[in-house]
């Protein structure tokens, strides 16, 4: 990433999400907005990609309709995917702020275009929802990785005939709760996966390492997917589903910028955090300076 320029692209989307309560859309559109104002872009050097505007979020949904606002997912995604595909093209690192975790689809989207890429999936839950083991689907940011493996609503699982956009082989899932409901079909799959009480146990640079060696064996780079949930709910509360037992930032800062520094890494995107549920910006500082001492170069 040295030699590489960092580009900040906004993917403000909130479609994945349910509403948290009647008639309140989820507020982690905002997150750009929250480190922007903190000055991450001069903070790490980096240039102003812009911005990739969501269509609008619809909080309709009843079993049986598949993922809410699915058809809006899938044209935000290729949207999305020509963006970093054109950052990507331009020998950029692209730092990607959601959001919620639906983004992932169209980033890996834009990789698969360009061959066969791995995943570091930096997330508090499996995201690893699908019909083959929940009686229904309805929000993608519970079901991203499912989608990108090709698991989920037709409507996302294979956009422009290029699905599934990452192989379960080449993903290692960090961070994920022991207790996640899902964590042993991952494993049964093949996926590597370090759960966020190996990661304490281990420390990140073994982690790291290990991580690094599943998504670079036979692929022409990475992606880094880092949901905010991950982090232990002391420290982090301000997302969705905030849950304890989690990797507290002491580790979660190293171990990022450690895959961040690897020359395959193609970029990062960060999502959930909601500065709605973040008053005092406590929050939003902590995720920020993470961000600047992962990413920057100094």
């Amino acid at each position: 990433m040295a030699e590489r320029q960092i580009r900040v692209l906004d993917a403000p989307s909130n479609l994945g999400l349910r509403p948290p309560e009647a008639g309140v859309a989820p507020g982690c559109y905002k997150l750009p907005w929250a480190l922007r104002d903190r000055g991450l872009l001069p903070a790490l050097g980096a240039a102003d990609a812009g911005a990739v505007v969501p269509p609008r979020y619809r909080a309709e949904w009843q079993p049986g309709d598949g993922v809410r606002n699915a058809e809006a997912i899938a044209r935000y995604s290729v949207a999305l995917a020509d963006r970093v595909q054109a950052l990507l093209d331009a020998q950029a690192f692209a730092l990607v702020l959601g959001g919620d975790c639906s983004i992932l689809i169209g980033h890996t989207l834009a990789l698969k275009r360009r061959g066969r890429y791995g995943l570091v999936f930096i997330d508090g839950h499996s995201d690893f929802r699908h019909l083959r083991n929940a009686p229904a689907v309805g929000a993608a940011a519970g079901e991203d990785l499912a989608i990108v493996t090709g698991r989920g609503d037709l409507r996302l699982i294979d956009l422009e005939n290029r699905g599934p956009y990452v192989r379960e082989a080449d993903v290692c899932a960090v961070g994920v709760r022991p207790s996640d409901v899902y964590l042993h079909e991952l494993k049964e799959l093949g996926m590597n996966v370090i759960t966020s009480a190996e990661v304490v146990e281990l420390g990140p640079e073994l982690v790291a390492a290990q991580a690094l060696e599943t998504v670079t064996a036979a692929t022409d780079g990475f992606w880094i997917h880092l949901d905010a949930d991950v982090v232990d709910s002391a420290e982090m509360p301000a997302v969705d589903s905030p849950e304890p037992d989690g990797v507290p930032f002491r580790a979660l800062t190293p171990l990022l910028r450690r895959l961040a520094a690897a020359p395959q890494c193609a970029g990062v995107e960060v999502t959930i955090y909601d500065p709605d549920l973040d008053p005092t910006g406590t929050c939003a500082d902590r995720l920020f300076d993470c961000l600047v001492e992962a990413l920057g170069r100094g």
